[in-house]
């Protein structure tokens, strides 16, 4: 299978090249992808070109019948549809057999914020979506990059207008309840999607009836809460062992994480723009309760 070899080596530099991928992102959907084409040989498929989704769901089978994880074969999943769908642009392959491969099932029994290394993971496939140029794509990378980095409600979110936001210092100027206002801030990944989203992507939605609003739907009107709903939880679709959350649960997750960081009560509570420090103190609970699971699980005298 030397030409799907060659390939793969094509894909493999367009995420290190073009879309600028982590290595470790790259090295895990190459080995994805060599673990694809090590099962299409197996199977006696004789090259990508003709791959059916049969074969697709049949590799995917197989990783959970030898016990690889359900977020580890989500991701294989993800790899497959992102490699195919840049073969089909790019005019290797003449067809996306992937279109309707899906991951495999969730665990429904899970807290409701994401942790650490969840919430990094569903920000590397919401930069992966992106891969296909789509500006809604692009959108929904920006504006989930912004809730998870601000704690902003989504709300505060869509109201956003193009001037609220200030990229050279990573600042956001927020309404919140009661018209009050806040500036809040957000680091560069956040940044670094919003730039994006403005450069390349907004301007492709931009109409009569856009007015100064940041994000756009696709038929170029300010963006609704649904939207954004949808967009998360396309992707936490494919994070099966993440909980189900809406945008709301970003925000819980940017506190509780800030907190398990050292931030103090204080500070969480300027930045999500709660009038009681009472209503903050909630997260220092979910923070205690997550230290007191991991402690009773790990601890020989717990």
């Amino acid at each position: 299978m030397s030409a799907d070899t060659e390939t793969l080596v094509a894909f493999e530099q367009h995420l290190l090249v073009e879309k600028g991928r982590s290595a470790n992102t790259v090295r895990a959907y190459v080995g994805d992808l060599r673990s694809l084409l090590s099962h299409l040989e197996a199977q006696g498929v004789q090259g990508l070109s003709d791959v059916r989704l049969a074969e697709l769901r049949s590799w995917l089978a197989s990783q959970g019948d030898a016990g690889v994880t359900r977020s580890t074969v989500s991701r294989r999943a993800a790899a497959a549809r992102t490699f195919f769908r840049w073969a089909v642009r790019t005019g290797r392959l003449p067809r996306d057999p992937s279109v309707r491969l899906v991951a495999p099932g969730r665990d429904k029994h899970l807290p409701g914020v994401l942790r650490q290394g969840q919430a990094a993971e569903l920000m590397d496939l919401a930069a992966v979506a992106t891969d296909d140029a789509d500006p809604v794509a692009v959108r929904d990378r920006a504006a989930l990059e912004l809730l998870y980095a601000s704690g902003m409600r989504v709300g505060e979110l869509t109201g956003l207008d193009v001037d609220d936001v200030d990229l050279s210092v990573g600042t956001a100027r927020v309404l919140g309840k009661g018209d009050k206002e806040r500036i809040v801030p957000f680091g560069s990944p956040a940044a670094d999607a919003l730039a994006t989203w403005l450069r390349t992507a907004r301007p492709q939605l931009v109409t009569a009836e856009s007015g100064p609003a940041l994000f756009l739907g696709r038929r170029g009107r300010r963006v609704d809460q649904r939207q954004v709903r949808s967009a998360l939880q396309r992707l936490l679709e494919h994070l099966p062992d993440a909980p189900h959350l809406g945008p709301h649960g970003l925000r819980h997750s940017a506190a509780t994480h800030l907190l398990e960081g050292g931030a103090d009560l204080r500070t969480v509570q300027e930045l999500l723009g709660h009038s009681s420090l009472a209503t903050t103190q909630i997260y220092t609970h979910v923070s205690v309760d997550r230290l007191r699971a991991a402690y009773e699980q790990a601890h020989p005298r717990a």
